[in-house]
């Protein structure tokens, strides 16, 4: 503990040092915080966004205002302060401009926007998939928006977890998001087994409130013969612990269990490297981070090592050939979207599957949640997650230091990491 206590110390001394500051006044002086933001590379982003005003709260706790009427009105049309980035984040100023000149287009071209639009519809998420790629830590073919968070968990279920008598349990943690434990349960009594059996919810230690990366890997290396998928999220939504993907992913590997993550908290959020890391296949919400408004579109991965379609598909077989694939290979539903762009509009062309994760779309996606997404993405592009990263740690051990220093223990408790790489940049 005094160790990883340590580390947000370290992190605070070294910024800092950096900004010129004195460290023994860091935690004494809001002087500190202000040369923090004067000193912040990325302070001009706040500007890119639109924030609630303070009466959106206000209303809630008027009884509690005090001062005349023009003082109370002044403080109502201030910004609030946002803090619910990790539930839906705020607005970029450009996306209202990016879906109107969607609806221009749609005006003024009607059906010839698939083709003569400014971002032609027909291939309209191409645009986005160089920047999700960067974000991921993907390969280009590897990423493709579509469908949303929870209708994308349930695509890749269908495609990669395929039970046997001797293999067929989902690992997931205990006190996962609701519909991360709903979406596994139905998908193992879909294919008729008891979902006591079928699926694992691996807790933390008595008194703990995360999972050791130890005793994940204890589990896996002892039962692992018997797990057919390990899908677990990459940052969890209660604790903001960021489990360690790449270990576990290897370990899972190891033991012959496909590995897919649920990235809605970590998207945005943390470094990724999804490619590198050989994830099997991981599915995310834009609206969180990715600041794509609410339902947004979301967003997929799959690994390139198991969406190479057309070199498994099996003619031979006859039509039910063409949806088939070697073992080892995902097996996913099938659209006109996941068709070969050359022939699609043919309309009587036998199926042939796109490869990579634009494959797994069944449908064309919805233009203006992609304008939206679009906006977003070049924001991100602008500010890079190297340096949302490089923040997000300063502003977290900060904030710990502060917690630790000036509220008593027993009436706050901190339960995420006090290890910040096994932290993004929550505190719970």
């Amino acid at each position: 503990q005094k160790a990883e206590d340590s580390m947000a110390q370290e992190i605070v001394r070294a910024k800092a040092e950096e900004v010129g500051a004195q460290w023994e006044e860091a935690l004494e002086s809001k002087a500190f915080a202000e040369l923090l933001d004067e000193k912040d590379e990325l302070r001009t982003f706040r500007d890119k966004f639109l924030f609630p005003q303070k009466r959106i709260v206000m209303e809630e706790v008027k009884d509690l205002c005090s001062g005349s009427p023009e003082e109370i009105e002044q403080l109502a049309s201030e910004d609030s302060v946002y803090l619910c980035g990790n539930s839906l984040g705020l607005q970029p100023k450009s996306t209202r401009e990016r879906v109107l000149r969607e609806l221009d287009d749609w005006h003024r071209f009607g059906v010839e926007g698939h083709i003569n639009s400014t971002f032609p519809w027909l291939t309209a998420d191409e645009f986005v998939i160089k920047q999700l790629a960067g974000i991921v830590g993907a390969e280009v073919e590897e990423v493709a928006p579509m469908n949303s968070l929870s209708a994308n968990m349930h695509f890749s279920l269908l495609a990669f977890y395929r039970p046997t008598p001797d293999r067929f349990k989902i690992v997931i943690e205990a006190k996962a998001f609701p519909s991360d434990l709903y979406g596994v349960e139905s998908q193992a009594a879909l294919h008729g087994y008891k979902i006591e059996e079928a699926v694992v919810e691996l807790k933390p230690r008595e008194g703990e409130y995360t999972l050791r990366t130890s005793d994940i890997v204890e589990y896996l290396e002892k039962e692992g013969d018997k797990v057919a998928v390990v899908m677990l999220s990459g940052v969890q939504y209660y604790t903001g612990q960021w489990f360690d993907m790449k270990t576990i992913t290897e370990v899972a590997h190891s033991k012959g269990s496909l590995v897919g993550w649920d990235l809605a908290h970590a998207v945005g959020n943390v470094p990724l490297q999804l490619h590198d890391w050989n994830v099997d296949f991981a599915f995310w919400c834009h609206y969180k981070y990715l600041n794509s408004g609410p339902g947004a579109i979301g967003g997929m991965f799959v690994h390139k090592n198991v969406s190479r379609f057309q070199a498994r598909e099996k003619p031979e077989e006859g039509r039910e050939g063409l949806y088939k694939t070697e073992e080892g290979a995902a097996r996913p539903l099938a659209g006109w979207w996941s068709h070969d762009l050359d022939t699609r509009l043919q309309m009587d062309a036998p199926f042939h599957r796109i490869d990579g994760a634009f494959g797994f779309r069944v449908s064309n996606p919805p233009i203006l949640q992609l304008a939206a997404l679009h906006s977003s993405v070049d924001v991100f592009d602008e500010a890079k997650i190297s340096n949302l990263r490089a923040k997000s740690l300063v502003l977290t051990a900060y904030l710990e230091l502060l917690i630790d220093r000036y509220l008593p223990k027993e009436f706050v408790t901190i339960i995420t990491p006090r290890n910040p790489s096994e932290r993004g940049c929550q505190l719970s």
